[in-house]
């Protein structure tokens, strides 16, 4: 098991950036895949982006390729999301999520460990 908590989530204006924080407690993240999901106001939870343990692979879902990078630094055990061009559809609860399956993964049951969640508003 490992413990998520999730940090940067906050209010910014369309067309600015964000940056997400996903730290782990424990000393084995790196056995760790990890990916955030989020869920906006009325809408079902939705994929966004998973990185492999090493961070080798990467995986996104069509509606943010090329405006948000994920990535990985398991000797801080922390899975970051850096989010550009945010858009109002971008408002939503994020959550980072972790599995100990090899790969990457895009469906939710994959993963077993889930944070708390951080808020971000996109506002116009």
């Amino acid at each position: 098991q490992v413990q998520l908590v999730e940090s940067g989530g906050g209010l910014v204006q369309a067309g600015g950036s964000l940056r997400l924080s996903c730290t782990a407690s424990g000393r084995t993240f790196s056995t760790y895949a990890v990916a955030w999901y989020r869920r906006a106001p009325g809408k079902e939870r939705e994929f966004v982006a998973a990185v492999s343990r090493n961070g080798g692979g990467t995986d996104y879902a069509d509606s943010v390729k090329g405006r948000f990078t994920i990535s990985r630094d398991n000797a801080k055990n922390t899975v970051y999301l850096q989010m550009n061009s945010l858009n109002l559809e971008d408002t939503a609860i994020y959550y980072c999520a972790a599995s100990g399956a090899v790969g990457v993964w895009t469906i939710p049951t994959a993963y077993g460990n889930w944070g708390q969640g951080t808020q971000v508003t996109v506002s116009s």
